[in-house]
């Protein structure tokens, strides 16, 4: 299933979910389910609301109360505000690996024997169709970086590896967008990485059954049509299970916790010269099975 919150109007956000061919969006109140939030959702569901929602979906639009368009509607960030600031992963495939390393000028041996993990600020995140705050009053070096995230569903504490895959919510499309200057400047990159309007998330989140585990899926990146990034989250070194597991053994991952799990080559500063965002840009971030994230830059 793919859970959205979405404006049918242009003042009240509600939650939904996709019909099967994702052509409507069925509001959730009509299987009287009445959480206000996806965070609050994805905090206290129990199995019998999924199975009634599952249940609903597979109902013609005409059948359900309040059933819109797709085309009619609104789609925000599946969770517009956080409740805690994104866990990403760095440097997360090995192209990118190599890719960046040559941006710096380092040398890159080929080995990763732990993982890069940085905090990402989030007040509000962007939605779909909505503008990227490019900042170039401070900003040079403005990029993209298309991401598989996993959101989890509950607290994780000291989970094995093989069990990893029982906290998975599902998944989403973020655009961790990076001023890159500002990121390697500080050598910390919280600050390159987090500044207002950095976080484009959605379209929607995909729940953990909607794939097989791990998912292995093609994740690519466009700007103003032309194909920048093309890979799998097969091709993760890091992956899902390694992740929750590490993380889980010295922090607790709450309910709603959101990690982005890095990006693959071919993102701005990839290239020679480096084909950094400029303002009337747009970014399409696509994972498959989940779909299209597009923002312009403004």
């Amino acid at each position: 299933m793919k859970f959205v919150t979405y404006q049918a109007d242009r003042f009240s956000a509600q939650l939904g979910v996709l019909n099967r061919d994702e052509t409507f969006v069925y509001p959730l109140k009509s299987f009287e389910i009445d959480y206000t939030t996806m965070q609050q959702l994805i905090e206290e569901i129990s199995e019998g609301e999924m199975q009634r929602i599952a249940h609903g979906v597979s109902q013609e639009p005409e059948q359900v109360a309040g059933a819109a368009p797709i085309s009619e509607v609104k789609l925000l960030a599946p969770i517009p505000n956080p409740k805690q600031d994104i866990i990403c992963l760095g440097i997360n495939y090995m192209a990118h690996a190599e890719e960046s390393a040559r941006f710096k000028k380092e040398e890159f041996n080929g080995e990763r024997p732990y993982a890069v993990y940085f905090s990402k600020r989030v007040n509000e995140a962007v939605n779909p169709g909505d503008c990227i705050d490019g900042h170039f009053d401070i900003v040079d070096s403005l990029d993209y970086e298309s991401e598989l995230a996993v959101i989890i569903k509950k607290d994780a504490k000291n989970v094995p590896a093989d069990q990893a895959k029982d906290y998975v919510f599902g998944y989403t499309i973020l655009n961790d967008v990076s001023a890159r200057t500002i990121q390697n400047r500080h050598k910390q990159w919280y600050f390159g990485k987090s500044l207002d309007g950095f976080v484009p998330m959605g379209p929607c989140i995909a729940t953990a059954d909607s794939f097989t585990y791990p998912p292995a899926l093609d994740i690519q990146s466009k700007v103003n049509g032309e194909l920048r990034q093309n890979s799998n989250t097969g091709l993760l070194i890091f992956g899902i299970d390694h992740v929750i597991s590490e993380l889980s053994q010295g922090m607790t991952l709450k309910a709603g916790t959101i990690i982005s799990m890095g990006t693959p080559a071919g993102v701005g500063m990839g290239f020679h010269p480096p084909k950094f965002l400029k303002s009337g840009d747009v970014v399409e971030c696509i994972v498959e099975g989940i779909g299209t994230l597009s923002n312009p830059v403004k």
